[in-house]
């Protein structure tokens, strides 16, 4: 039922003008979604405090909840087609007293982890696109058909709202933005293994994929206590997203997974300044996919010791500071990250060798990302204590990846295995640091075992690369002339 409602809804937004990208697609089921959810939020509340014998202060005037405007209902609990708007009645009241209504609610809200909060923010980035009013009746009547009471049917439908992150990230060159590959967050969640109590952050978390996949690694383990169930919607998971869609996104996706008022702020993490970091800002775990590829401004960088305007390693400067001393992080990078002769890599990886135990690198082959011609690998690292011994393994799933091949968990079975104990193989192998040129801190490492170097990528891979560079100047010029 769930994901025939889907393909309805996408069915009716490939009518609009304005919706011609799974982009766009998943930005209006998003807001819609989202207003569903908290019309259901409510009313559990409410019903919780009735039953205590208590009073519950809706958040939103009644005008204005899902079920006055969106589905009112009759007797029968089916909507009543004489009270629910429709046509240009139903679009000007979502344009012109909804969306500016809901905007507001940032300014009135305590603070930037209410639910108020995160109306308010997600308000103020996205607009209704759906032009027909009759178009969003339809749209409309299938989401309201969606329950999210049940943890059976929340389940279903996060499972289905990944679909649609996923393929956006299929949709183009800048996949990555939206999807890391799940196969890959859940293995590199095992080998950092966060536990209850633990601070989690993502300071580039696109559409909160790092963050939901260790919520559910920690919501199923046994005996959770009430404390622990607390402790995990509330003071466990943190992340900062610079643009507006995936910032909805990822705060529909942690509401879908369970989270009744994600920690996730819209703000530029680069803009911050390295320097005023201080203790209790620290966090214990870091899972991250910064993008990478980007150009920051000058005045940006000079937030940071190393300066550089590649967004890749601003961010693991970033990272780097805000880990507490003795925590844990699995970050994925470019591959070239590891030999890059510039100042700036070279001060990084020296930085990082000397401020924190790198003790694992994953090649990640390409294809790994759909979407994006650029192979990645993953660091993981233990921060204050420098690094004696770096543990490499080289995935080779022994078939091409692509859209229709995509990594999964089976692929990365043996990499978490030998992990364990940093065992050699055909495909893996230690390298000692005091080994490695110290006027280069070239980390790049040829398989003894007859592998490539994993520095290395292939003519194919440059050519990707190119390509997904050049598609992205062609949509930046296509944007460019639109403003015009």
């Amino acid at each position: 039922m769930f994901e025939q409602a889907f393909r309805n809804v996408d069915d009716i937004l490939r009518k609009e003008a304005g919706c011609s990208t799974e982009l766009d697609y998943t930005e209006q089921t998003s807001w819609l979604l989202f207003l569903k959810y908290l019309d259901g939020l409510e009313h559990d509340k409410a019903t919780e405090a009735e039953l205590a014998g208590n009073k519950y202060s809706f958040i939103l005037d009644a005008p204005y909840r899902w079920d006055s405007w969106a589905a009112p209902k009759g007797t029968d609990g089916k909507i009543d087609h004489h009270k629910a708007l429709t046509g240009d009645d139903l679009r000007d009241f979502v344009d012109r007293q909804l969306f500016p209504y809901l905007h507001k609610f940032k300014e009135r809200a305590s603070g930037p982890n209410t639910i108020e909060y995160k109306i308010g923010e997600i308000f103020a980035q996205i607009k209704n696109r759906i032009h027909s009013g009759y178009n969003l009746r339809d749209i409309i009547n299938h989401i309201d058909a969606l329950n999210f009471r049940s943890q059976k049917e929340r389940h279903e439908l996060s499972f289905l709202y990944e679909t649609k992150i996923k393929n956006m990230g299929n949709a183009g060159k800048n996949g990555g933005e939206y999807y890391t590959p799940r196969p890959l967050i859940r293995s590199i969640i095992q080998v950092v293994q966060p536990k209850i109590g633990e601070s989690i952050y993502d300071g580039a978390c696109g559409s909160a994929g790092f963050l939901c996949e260790a919520f559910d690694y920690l919501r199923a383990k046994p005996n959770l206590s009430a404390k622990d169930l607390k402790t995990l919607q509330e003071s466990t998971f943190y992340g900062k997203e610079k643009k507006p869609l995936p910032y909805v996104i990822a705060i529909m996706n942690m509401i879908l997974h369970g989270i009744e008022a994600p920690n996730i702020v819209r703000t530029n993490t680069l803009a911050e300044n390295l320097s005023d970091i201080q203790d209790k800002d620290r966090v214990d775990v870091i899972l991250a996919n910064p993008p990478f590829g980007g150009h920051e401004r000058k005045e940006v960088q000079q937030n940071f010791p190393i300066h550089t305007g590649e967004t890749a390693f601003l961010f693991l400067q970033h990272f780097i500071k805000m880990l507490k001393a003795g925590g844990r992080a699995g970050i994925v990078i470019k591959n070239t990250f590891l030999s890059n002769g510039d100042n700036a890599a070279v001060s990084l990886r020296k930085l990082l060798l000397e401020s924190c135990n790198l003790h694992t690198v994953l090649d990640c082959p390409s294809g790994t990302f759909q979407g994006a011609g650029v192979k990645t690998v993953v660091l993981f690292f233990e921060k204050g204590a420098p690094t004696r011994k770096v543990w490499y393994y080289q995935l080779d799933p022994g078939r091409t990846l692509g859209k229709t091949n995509p990594l999964n968990d089976d692929d990365l079975a043996e990499f978490i295995k030998l992990q364990k104990s940093f065992a050699n193989s055909d495909k893996s192998w230690s390298v000692d640091v005091a080994t490695i040129d110290k006027a280069t801190f070239d980390l790049s490492a040829k398989n003894p075992n007859g592998g490539d170097e994993i520095s290395h990528r292939s003519p194919q891979e440059i050519m990707d690369e190119i390509a997904a560079l050049d598609a992205e100047s062609a949509e930046v010029l296509q944007t460019i002339r639109g403003l015009l």
